[in-house]
């Protein structure tokens, strides 16, 4: 038998690159260190690798806190020829075990080792999940040990059992990972937080479902620039539906999308730009053709193919301009308030066929028909039908058209039986514009609020405001949804 190779170190002794003595073909390992400062689990097995070594080589002069740093045991003791690495304490070279010079240890077997790992193997083999591939390259392989049958062996079953509670708390921390994960996939603002639920794209955007939101991002994504990275084209586009039909204030926004303020009120403001652009084209005239081929019958009863138009007004409340003389120009009579005027135009479907520039509140219906640019639309022979207001006969007559509007009493005590039936007529259809005017406000609750003064000023280079441009974008959006007619 082979004594005991415990030896100190020698001068003609050279090194490997492990630090490791190497001499006449051996190899010479200091004992293991105790390592207390790397946390418990490393402390305690660190610290059972130690005892383990110190009780296989069973030197009277080697106790736990005093071991000479020139103490060495040789390769010959371990059955690869070199100690297994301190976290696999179920290796049979985890602690020496092979030509001690005593019967007080057995020498560890290979084979049992062996059979572990290739049940493990299988086990991996069967279930490739990602993390636990990794786990298992990390954590030692956790077995149910022998029976006890020494000290040595205990203290193995001890560690066994530390294995199996930290595999166990890694299992619970990856299965809690995994929940948060998907609760924040959850709540994120994006794709996924509106799919397969038209009630909540309907509720955020007012579009009817997840498929139109797309279309309109692949209708202005490629023209939009990210003002910032934490933010995705998708996102911005969905921070400005939200904005414009739920009216949110900008720091409201920027919590929820976890942004800073001013990126959520610099992506609106480019957002709107460029939906403007893109989305202008919605709000179309259409041809005399394709609007009498899908006339409504009760439009057809009343005043056959003739009808090409139903305008109306529209005023949105702004806030007081500290100018005296806008002031005047915004300040409206009927509403009794500052406002802007905007004059709506749909079709006999229902659709928004023309949306006017905004005006002062001060402006009458009948100025902003004429000086709009609507009147240039109409062909000899059109019918348009409005209201009370809009007396502009001669201006629509100079077109070779016809305006219809309810009939005035002009002194009479009553309107005869002729104006009663022509006026309840024009009530009757005219209320349709009414209802889109409602839906368009109802849809973009921007519209219903007072808007900040800043709105209302010219943009850049442009003879438009940016309030202009959030009502074109609203009209547009509204034309993407089923029409009320």
């Amino acid at each position: 038998m082979v004594n005991r190779c415990c030896i100190v170190g020698c001068k003609s002794a050279t090194h490997n690159r492990h630090g490791e003595k190497i001499e006449n073909g051996l190899t010479y390992h200091r004992f293991p260190a105790w390592r207390r400062h790397q946390g418990d689990q490393v402390s305690e097995i660190t610290k059972s690798r130690r005892l383990a070594w110190i009780a296989a080589v069973r030197r009277p002069n080697i106790t736990f806190h005093s071991i000479p740093t020139s103490m060495r045991v040789c390769s010959l003791h371990f059955h690869s020829g070199k100690p297994a690495n301190e976290m696999y304490n179920s290796h049979p070279d985890w602690a020496p075990s092979l030509h001690l010079g005593h019967t007080e240890m057995k020498a560890t077997k290979t084979a049992r080792y062996e059979r572990r790992k290739t049940r493990k193997r299988q086990r991996t083999d069967s279930t490739p999940a990602m993390d636990e591939t990794v786990i298992d390259d990390l954590v030692p392989p956790v077995e149910t040990p022998a029976p006890a049958e020494d000290g040595a062996d205990q203290t193995l079953l001890i560690e066994c059992d530390l294995c199996q509670r930290r595999r166990a708390e890694i299992d619970r921390l990856l299965e809690e990972n995994c929940a948060l994960k998907c609760e924040l996939g959850r709540r994120k603002m994006d794709e996924h937080f509106l799919k397969d639920d038209n009630v909540k794209v309907k509720y955020y955007t007012g579009l009817p479902h997840l498929e139109v939101v797309m279309g309109v991002l692949a209708c202005v994504g490629p023209h939009m620039t990210q003002s910032s990275k934490a933010l995705s084209p998708f996102q911005m586009l969905f921070l400005t539906l939200m904005r414009l039909r739920l009216n949110l204030p900008i720091q409201h926004i920027a919590h929820l999308f976890c942004v800073d303020r001013k990126t959520v009120s610099k992506t609106f403001s480019d957002t709107i730009h460029v939906l403007h652009a893109r989305t202008s084209p919605l709000i179309t005239w259409p041809g005399r053709d394709v609007w009498r081929a899908a006339m409504p019958h009760e439009f057809v009863e009343a005043f056959g193919t003739r009808v090409a138009l139903i305008l109306d007004c529209f005023e949105i409340f702004i806030q007081r301009p500290s100018n005296l003389k806008a002031q005047a120009q915004s300040y409206s009579h009927y509403k009794h308030n500052r406002t802007m005027k905007y004059l709506v135009g749909i079709t006999p479907q229902g659709s928004i066929s023309f949306i006017s520039k905004g005006w002062g509140g001060r402006v009458s219906d009948e100025h902003v028909t004429d000086n709009c640019g609507i009147l240039d639309k109409l062909l000899p022979g059109d019918l348009v039908l409005a209201d009370r207001g809009f007396d502009t006969e001669d201006s629509v007559g100079l077109m070779c058209a016809e305006v219809k509007i309810p009939a005035f009493t002009k002194g009479r005590c009553q309107l005869d039986a002729r104006d009663v039936e022509s006026t309840r007529k024009i009530a009757h259809l005219r209320i349709h514009v009414e209802r889109v005017i409602g839906t368009v406000r109802n849809k973009y609750t921007i519209l219903s609020d007072k808007v900040p003064i800043h709105m209302v000023l010219p943009c850049k280079d442009e003879d438009m405001t940016f309030l202009d441009k959030i009502v074109s974008v609203c009209c547009a959006l509204t034309n993407m949804s089923p029409m009320l007619c």
